[in-house]
């Protein structure tokens, strides 16, 4: 993986999860590295209310960047 996923990034799902009912394109915060490739995602409405929180694996998710990198 390119980039490392760091504590409090926002990600999104790259694949649909279907035991939770995540789809491709969902979007939650690392709030804990639980292994090295290995994330606590929680998923959150738009009011802030938790409607998930799992563990994922980093080649499920791609870290969102809402400012150019610089070159």
């Amino acid at each position: 993986m390119k980039n490392k996923i760091k504590l409090l990034d926002v990600v999104a799902l790259t694949d649909d999860l279907p035991e939770p009912d995540l789809q491709r394109g969902q979007v939650g915060t690392v709030v804990e590295i639980l292994a090295p490739d290995v994330y606590e995602v929680e998923f959150a409405d738009n009011d802030g209310r938790t409607y998930a929180e799992l563990a994922v694996k980093a080649d499920k998710l791609l870290v969102l960047h809402y400012e150019p990198a610089l070159a």
